[in-house]
């Protein structure tokens, strides 16, 4: 069992609203410059996220939920293939089974143990009334978690009215995607993962490894954020950044309310969670869907380039560098590429063998489009 079992929306308003990609103003020149002015806001109404979650012998098999299940996240230790999930409907008839594919291994710096064994997946069901799982042999430590980021009850964010920008991308802001920022509280109101920040020194391409053509890629953010935060017990999503099939960029990690996504005002990354080990000072970024048999969208691949020359710039990195990686927290290096995959750092197949294969004449373009070459 995770911290919370059931997220319920007491004392909110009902409803079954839809969080609308929302931007807001924010503008800044360079590393340490000041945030813009505070923008004008107003006010959005977006559904709370609901979950269930539940280990051992119940995490297999959740016959009927109290809510319209949206996704499934399920964890296991052991061997990442094999396991499968079907859906069962309002009458109890289950529909077939489908593999699970596992999400990156990933966690906090820190974290005991081997990443690549402690195996996870995400999938959205699409308003199941349940589901069944079977396991891979031998696996232990099972649990899943039934998750509605769609139907649940509103509750109201202060949303800013005009256009995010960093460095001249537009990004969506997480009050934009509906983050429901109590989900980074423990029971006691301590924040689980308080932000530290670090001089950024690589970036990180990953994909999700869900289904690619989503028509509500902001309810599968809020999704992510509710297994990274609550069901991984991180603390808030692992991510710095994530990229949609339309090319749509969501703010990640939090980082205050300076306007500048993903670092402080002296320009500093918040360290996140996508690649356990090596995490302070590396800056990921995932792109929506899976990417080990096809090629992200046009769109999504022009923003990639694009934020990736932003960063680039920003921290003034050279986009083709071969450099050695050192963690500022725990001095565990690595040689790595400046830009490189998620599969360059740990044992896993993100961001997915197509993506992955094309990295070279991704840090070509994100060289060619640095504005401070």
């Amino acid at each position: 069992m995770t911290r919370r079992t059931v997220l319920a929306a007491t004392g909110l308003a009902a409803g079954t609203a839809v969080a609308v990609p929302f931007l807001a103003s924010a503008a800044q020149s360079g590393a340490g410059a000041p945030a813009a002015a505070p923008p004008r806001t107003r006010t959005a109404r977006v559904p709370r996220t609901r979950s269930a979650s539940f280990s051992g012998a119940e995490a297999a098999a959740v016959e009927s939920a109290e809510f319209p299940v949206e996704f499934v996240a399920v964890a296991w230790t052991g061997a990442p293939r094999g396991a499968a999930i079907r859906l069962l409907d309002e009458n109890g008839t289950a529909g077939a089974w489908q593999p699970l594919k596992p999400v990156c291994a990933a966690g906090a710096d820190g974290d005991a143990g081997d990443p690549a064994r402690r195996v996870s997946a995400l999938v959205a069901t699409g308003g199941a009334a349940g589901y069944e799982l079977r396991m891979p042999d031998g696996a232990t430590s099972v649990r899943s978690a039934a998750i509605d980021t769609v139907h649940g009850p509103s509750f109201e964010l202060s949303v800013p009215a005009g256009t995010a920008t960093f460095r001249g991308i537009e990004f969506i802001t997480r009050a934009g995607w509906g983050a429901d920022e109590s989900l980074r509280f423990k029971e006691d109101g301590t924040e689980n993962s308080p932000q530290t920040y670090y001089p950024v020194q690589t970036l990180t391409v990953h994909h999700t490894a869900d289904a690619n053509g989503k028509t509500d890629p902001a309810a599968a953010v809020r999704a992510y954020y509710q297994q990274h935060a609550v069901e991984n017990d991180w603390g808030d999503i692992g991510y710095h950044f994530l990229i949609d099939e339309e090319g749509q960029v969501y703010e990640g990690r939090f980082t205050g309310d300076d306007g500048i996504p993903a670092h402080n005002a002296e320009g500093q990354a918040v360290t996140a969670f996508h690649t356990s080990g090596f995490n302070s000072g590396n800056i990921g970024i995932a792109v929506l869907g899976s990417f080990d048999e096809q090629d992200p969208t046009a769109p999504a691949r022009a923003t990639l380039t694009r934020l990736l020359a932003a960063l680039a710039d920003y921290h003034d990195l050279d986009p083709e560098a071969a450099v050695t990686f050192v963690n500022p927290v725990n001095g565990v290096t690595k040689d790595v590429r400046t830009i490189g995959g998620h599969r360059d750092w740990l044992a896993t197949e993100c961001p997915g063998t197509t993506l992955y294969d094309t990295l070279p004449t991704l840090r070509k373009d994100v060289a060619a489009a640095r504005t401070g070459a």
